[in-house]
């Protein structure tokens, strides 16, 4: 049997398991990854909203650091729910010492509209952590607030990826394009070139926890050997299919199908 290769999600909880690491978790095991993670803050949400956040101590995140890297050092790491500064200069301390894929998805705001990040730690996610970032992951209002520009169009996201990788220091930049209209395109763009991956929109309102799970895959393709770009489009198909054949679950905005990109092969498995 060949190394088996793992990944970490350094994140928040997601009770309902739409989201968070319950999602993060579920995405690697898809992916065929070795999935670990470490809690950063535990959150009472579910399909319908979030009703409270507890930030655990950064002693605690950092011990929980600690004895990953201790012992199953993962081929790559994603970062989600990261509430506190103290938290991110926690976080990139230990990164720095490390050698693999990081993965950010810039998780601010969530779709209820809650509030997931104080002020100060969008600079310092911007300042601190985007720099070591080999792929950041922002929807459209994750991208207005790093780039401090309006998205309305696929121009301003290939603007706002540039910025990102041009400008704050990631090796790449992938803006999502689900909040604008039209066909859902995502922009990646690596240094060298724009790559745009390109999906039919579901009329569904089961998108809960797609921006965990599309980081997740990439975080999973990168830890496996894919390239940046490879990884995007597996993540791009997998979070399309995830969308498509929904669960139906859930009295609010329900989670994505984890299993759904298997669905493609089965007779009468339609979407909502």
């Amino acid at each position: 049997m060949s190394k088996v290769r793992s990944a970490l999600t350094i994140a928040g909880t997601d009770p309902s398991g739409g989201a968070g690491i319950q999602a993060d978790l579920k995405s690697f095991q898809e992916r065929e990854v070795y999935g670990m993670s470490v809690v950063t803050s535990v959150v009472a949400q579910n399909t319908l909203g979030v009703t409270d956040i507890h930030n655990l101590p950064v002693s605690f995140i950092e011990k929980q650091l600690q004895s990953v890297f201790s012992d199953i050092e993962p081929n790559a790491v994603k970062t989600g729910m990261i509430a506190t500064v103290d938290m991110m200069e926690v976080i990139a301390e230990i990164l720095k010492k490390q050698s693999v894929h990081y993965v950010i998805d810039p998780v601010m705001v969530a779709k209820s509209g809650h509030n997931l990040m104080e002020e100060p730690s969008r600079k310092t996610i911007r300042d601190v952590l985007i720099p070591l970032a080999s792929v950041v992951t922002p929807n459209v209002p994750e991208a207005e607030i790093l780039v401090d520009f309006t998205i309305t169009n696929t121009e301003d996201a290939k603007r706002a990826a540039k910025v990102i990788v041009e400008e704050l220091g990631a090796k790449a930049a992938v803006v999502k394009g689900g909040h604008l209209t039209g066909e859902a395109i995502d922009v990646l763009y690596d240094k060298q070139d724009y790559h745009f991956f390109k999906s039919e929109r579901t009329n569904t309102k089961h998108t809960h926890g797609t921006g965990c799970t599309f980081s997740a895959v990439i975080t999973a393709e990168l830890a496996k050997g894919k390239s940046i770009v490879e990884a995007v489009a597996i993540a791009k198909q997998f979070i399309t299919d995830a969308i498509h054949y929904t669960l139906g679950i859930g009295k609010g905005n329900g989670p994505t199908n984890h299993w759904g990109y298997r669905l493609k092969s089965l007779p009468n498995q339609g979407g909502e």
